[in-house]
């Protein structure tokens, strides 16, 4: 395709997407049921077809694309479901579904558990907005970041010469062999994991201590005449007073967890069975050169979501009738 082509097929698609965005906005006008005056129509273009335009762009084109090529080979030729069936029978590929399970199952659960104990155990505390810091710092740092700085901890270096990776180090003072950790399955899959907890946790922490702060006074005072102890206050008056909030973490730490890319791109470049479907995704379409795989994994990870997203709606529709 030579450059002349590429420009007017860039055009082609930016009008059809202009196209689009002006019929959604004039659909929306239509059933909109207030009154309506000459100058609506003008600021309703105005307004929502530069970011309709946008949207359709950079979300909605590349998804109907990616959806095209998951039914598609390398040569863009319509093939049905091998792509699928290939993810879903190959057991590398099976690994790498397991693996992303594993992590959007403990992620996200041990993140908000740690996260909700910090919350309750430092409030109030003297000192409490430094121990508050100390905990949310590592969600300053990229992901890249904080691989580097774990990895390093798991660093290895053959027996008898000096080792630089704390964990090996604890090893060799208590007389044990060095481990190549990032290389022994499934430790290591556990071993990233933990990266990606230290990370959430401090955004866990800072939602869920505000939220805490929030949980009316009275209630934990009534809690307590009648006679309830620290923990029936926390399980019965708390945590329910909290529930928005606590869903909110899940949801968020569990979308983030089902993209993870960068702490196993960084750490093990997907190798020694701690591939992910984000990785998998990305080793597909670009070092595989299978484009099809790559996008039908990305359709996986768009259906793994989506459940999430739903739950997370309806969540916070029941409560906006609650109020």
């Amino acid at each position: 395709m030579t450059t002349a082509d590429l420009i007017n097929k860039i055009v082609q698609v930016a009008a059809a997407l202009a196209i689009f965005a002006a019929v959604i906005g004039l659909i929306l006008f239509l059933i909109d049921k207030a009154p309506k005056r000459g100058r609506d129509g003008f600021q309703l273009v105005a307004f929502l077809a530069p970011a309709l335009l946008l949207l359709g762009i950079g979300l909605i084109y590349p998804a109907v694309r990616t959806s095209i090529a998951a039914f598609a080979d390398n040569t863009g030729n319509f093939i049905g479901l091998d792509n699928f069936v290939w993810m879903f029978t190959q057991p590398d590929a099976l690994r790498t579904l397991a693996n992303t399970v594993v992590w959007v199952v403990l992620v996200p659960l041990v993140s908000t558990i740690i996260g909700l104990a910090y919350a309750v155990f430092i409030d109030k505390a003297r000192g409490e907005r430094i121990f508050k810091a100390l905990v949310f710092m590592p969600m300053a740092i990229s992901f890249v970041g904080a691989s580097i700085i774990w990895r390093f901890v798991y660093e290895y270096r053959p027996e008898g010469r000096e080792q630089i990776g704390a964990l090996n180090q604890i090893l060799v003072w208590f007389g044990a062999e060095p481990v190549l950790w990032l290389q022994s399955d499934p430790i290591n899959t556990l071993l990233l994991i933990v990266v990606m907890i230290w990370v959430q946790t401090g955004f866990a922490m800072v939602v869920l201590s505000a939220a805490i702060k929030g949980v009316p006074t009275e209630q934990l005072e009534a809690a307590q005449l009648d006679g309830t102890n620290a923990w029936q206050r926390f399980r019965n008056v708390t945590v329910p007073g909290i529930r928005g909030s606590l869903v909110v973490v899940v949801t968020t730490i569990s979308i983030a967890t089902l993209k993870v890319f960068d702490i196993v791109q960084t750490m093990t470049a997907g190798n020694f069975g701690t591939s992910v479907v984000a990785n998998e995704m990305y080793n597909q379409a670009f070092r595989s050169q299978a484009p099809g795989r790559g996008s039908a994994l990305a359709l996986i990870l768009f259906i793994m979501v989506l459940p999430i997203v739903i739950y997370n709606v309806r969540i916070l529709r029941q409560q906006r009738e609650i109020r």
